[in-house]
């Protein structure tokens, strides 16, 4: 799940990380309110999307006045807004974040994140930071520091330290450096996190160092134990169809192909969309209906794999091993007539009870093609989506 900056930053406050003052506003009005009450004689208006990028986007201004407060937030609130890390896709802008404006020397990069090839906890960082990060990381790999800690020992302060220096802080600053670090560790373990992102930290013209823009994405399979953060999601910034998926605890992503897929597994679903355009088709989804499938959510998966008109076939590649082949059979047959089904749809099963759902299917009277295999089925896939 991700979060808005704003979410972000009140959980950095939460455990001791230094962010300037700032408040949420849902109208232009509360933006001059928050304003007021944030006090200074400079403000950021930042639209609230679940992006980066907004600043190239138009959707973070610098405010000298409320007037211009007033008018930023009016400029931004009821619009859509896409940058170049939204996928192509407009997100709308429902509140702004208000924050005091504060005076930059420098800005840096530090995120926290799992790293699964050294199976560890990972702080990366630079003294390079600010919105082009992915583009230093590539010019100059050698401005990116690693850290791995440690899972018994935990984060220590030394290696704090060490990578404050290593950046190029000065004493005060390697301190501050070491309690943000700290703080985000915990945080991160404590809120069962999977990324957090501080881009910029900066360090202000006073010397001190601040977080002046943060991402926050947590480990959904965490959530049950975080009401909090459940509390914190904000479903208008998701894919509605991935958001109704979720209320059939199916595991759906949208793509850009034609060819819907309906699979039980994240392995086999990943390996059925390559062999899809191995085949010279293109996948329209991921759908893992997971190893418990019954029938009510395969008929919700097929609902949810047709609400895109772009769909031209249907390829379900089931292999039974916890799930019956023939429960999953009679789940494709009644969902093919509860949702009257008008594209072709191609079925590869195999495990479980393989003949007798192979038997339903033949003998239920519908226009569904089996299919032998994996590679059988995703060419009879492609070709049925073309011919369409």
């Amino acid at each position: 799940m991700n979060f808005h900056e704003y979410q972000a930053k009140q959980l950095f406050a939460d455990y001791g990380i230094a962010v300037p003052p700032g408040r949420v506003a849902r109208t232009p009005d509360e933006a001059v309110e928050a304003a007021k009450a944030i006090g200074g004689d400079a403000w950021m208006v930042k639209a609230q999307i679940h992006a980066g990028g907004r600043g190239k986007a138009g959707g973070v201004k610098y405010c000298k006045t409320t007037a211009e407060v007033k008018q930023a937030a009016a400029g931004m609130l009821g619009t859509k807004m896409e940058t170049y890390q939204s996928a192509g896709v407009a997100l709308p802008v429902d509140c702004v974040l208000v924050a005091q404006a504060t005076d930059i020397a420098k800005e840096l990069y530090l995120s926290v994140l799992v790293d699964r090839s050294s199976k560890s906890l990972t702080f990366i960082a630079s003294a390079e930071g600010g919105v082009e990060i992915e583009q230093v990381a590539h010019e100059n790999p050698d401005a990116i520091k690693t850290l791995n800690v440690n899972f018994v020992q935990g984060l220590q302060p030394y290696q704090c330290r060490e990578l404050g220096f290593a950046l190029g802080l000065n004493a005060k600053q390697v301190g501050q450096l070491t309690k943000i670090m700290l703080g985000l560790f915990r945080l991160f373990n404590e809120k069962d996190l999977a990324l957090v992102e501080l881009n910029p930290l900066a360090i202000l013209t006073d010397g001190n160092l601040a977080v002046l823009d943060g991402k926050i994405n947590s480990d959904d399979n965490a959530t049950f134990r975080h009401a909090d953060l459940a509390a914190m999601r904000d479903i208008r910034q998701e894919d509605p169809t991935e958001v109704l998926a979720s209320q059939h605890d199916l595991n759906y992503v949208t793509m850009d192909g034609n060819i819907g897929c309906m699979v039980n597994g994240a392995g086999l679903a990943m390996a059925t969309m390559d062999v899809i355009a191995l085949e010279g088709g293109s996948p329209a989804n991921f759908l893992d209906v997971g190893g418990g499938a019954t029938k009510a959510r395969v008929t919700e998966a097929f609902k949810l794999i047709l609400s895109s008109d772009k769909v031209r076939a249907i390829f379900v590649n089931i292999f039974g091993g916890i799930v019956r082949c023939d429960m999953i059979a009679e789940g494709i047959i009644a969902a093919v007539k509860e949702v009257d089904v008008k594209v072709p749809v191609i079925v590869r099963l195999e495990g479980t009870n393989v003949d007798e759902g192979k038997a339903l299917l033949k003998s239920s009277g519908l226009a569904i093609t089996p299919a032998d295999n994996i590679n059988d089925g995703a060419k009879k896939a492609v070709a049925a989506a073309k011919a369409a």
